[in-house]
């Protein structure tokens, strides 16, 4: 391992993230700056501590590398700039979007914004994690207005350098099952209860009441948490940790992945590695995602949900819709392939190689 350190400043530990870190620690000493900013209450702590987390780790770093805009953003951007080192900025979603009618994103802000705005226009180079994330027009949801969104739609003035690097999967942890037992004709989403309209999972509610006979699973929340009449094939089975997920995913026929807007959809790519049929809104990366595995719905409408699920129930060759579901993403999407791009483009940007 290489002892070059670098800073890894990060808001939030998701298996992405994680990811990353064991990547770039096959490379460099990885220093991770993590505070709790998910608390709002603590931000003006979380401040305080992210500056002397710097001012102690700031020497001898090689760059900073920040993960998702915002604030934490903000003190990378001024360490970066006083004792010259490069800031590159990884983006996810959130942070590349304003979406007022489904409250969310993070520029719909207009402090977190204008921190967004200061940290990218002054970052050696941003990393988004799809294209769309640079720019795209949404059209699956009806109820959006604010339908152009990315990063030059929001910063049109923006000229740092932007490479798309794709987020990775780990193909050995999310697998086929040895012995297929899955639930006929069933589905799966994996949401939070705070995502519930923006990942479709309205729409799900809707298409169960006309699919009596399958069965609906919610991970990641519970029904509790929901004011909603729900019919009897619909299970809500609250938070799952990786091993139990990697259950589900296996014996689930089909994923959705509704979402009105997806940075990138790594819940999609697990499933599908698990050999989980994927169906998908007509949005962001997530048709690109499906490719020619799955279904894609055009709309966000019971009546468009209704043709393409007939379509995926009556398919008569799911066993071959599982298995392209798994290589498609072994293709295009592996962890390998993460690291291949992330590491050259960090060697490209700082004129330096990390490979020898």
């Amino acid at each position: 391992m290489s002892q070059n350190k670098i800073l890894y400043i990060t808001p939030s530990m998701q298996s992405f993230v994680k990811s990353d870190i064991r990547i770039l620690s096959n490379y460099f000493t990885v220093r991770v700056i993590n505070q709790p900013w998910g608390n709002k209450k603590l931000a003006p702590f979380n401040f305080i501590a992210q500056f002397l987390s710097m001012l102690f780790s700031i020497f001898g770093s090689k760059f900073i590398l920040v993960n998702f805009g915002g604030y934490w953003a903000f003190w990378a951007t001024i360490f970066g700039k006083l004792f010259g080192k490069k800031v590159f900025i990884i983006t996810h979603g959130t942070d590349c979007a304003s979406i007022p009618e489904l409250n969310y994103g993070s520029l719909r802000i207009s402090l977190l914004k204008r921190i967004c705005e200061f940290s990218y226009t002054r970052a050696e180079a941003i990393f988004p994690v799809s294209e769309s994330l640079i720019g795209t027009e949404l059209h699956f949801d009806p109820a959006i207005t604010s339908r152009k969104q990315g990063l030059l739609f929001h910063f049109p003035d923006l000229n740092v350098p932007i490479k798309t690097i794709y987020n990775g999967l780990d193909e050995s942890q999310w697998t086929l099952p040895i012995k297929p037992n899955r639930i006929t004709n069933s589905f799966l989403t994996v949401m939070s209860p705070s995502q519930f309209n923006l990942k479709g999972g309205d729409l799900i509610l809707q298409i169960s009441r006309e699919y009596p006979r399958c069965s609906f699973y919610f991970a990641g929340v519970q029904a509790s948490e929901l004011e909603l009449e729900t019919c009897a094939n619909v299970h809500f089975l609250g938070f799952l940790d990786p091993k139990e997920l990697l259950e589900w995913y296996q014996k689930c026929e089909f994923y959705f992945q509704l979402s009105s807007f997806e940075g990138f959809g790594c819940a999609l790519c697990e499933a599908m590695l698990c050999g989980a049929i994927p169906i998908g809104s007509d949005t962001n990366h997530i048709p690109k995602i499906v490719g020619e595995a799955g279904f894609i719905i055009p709309e966000k409408s019971l009546k468009s949900a209704v043709s393409v699920m007939d379509k995926a129930i009556g398919s008569i060759n799911k066993d071959i819709l599982s298995i392209n579901s798994r290589l498609h993403i072994q293709a295009n999407y592996s962890l390998a392939l993460r690291e291949q791009k992330l590491i050259e483009a960090l060697e490209h940007f700082t004129g330096k190689s990390y490979t020898n």
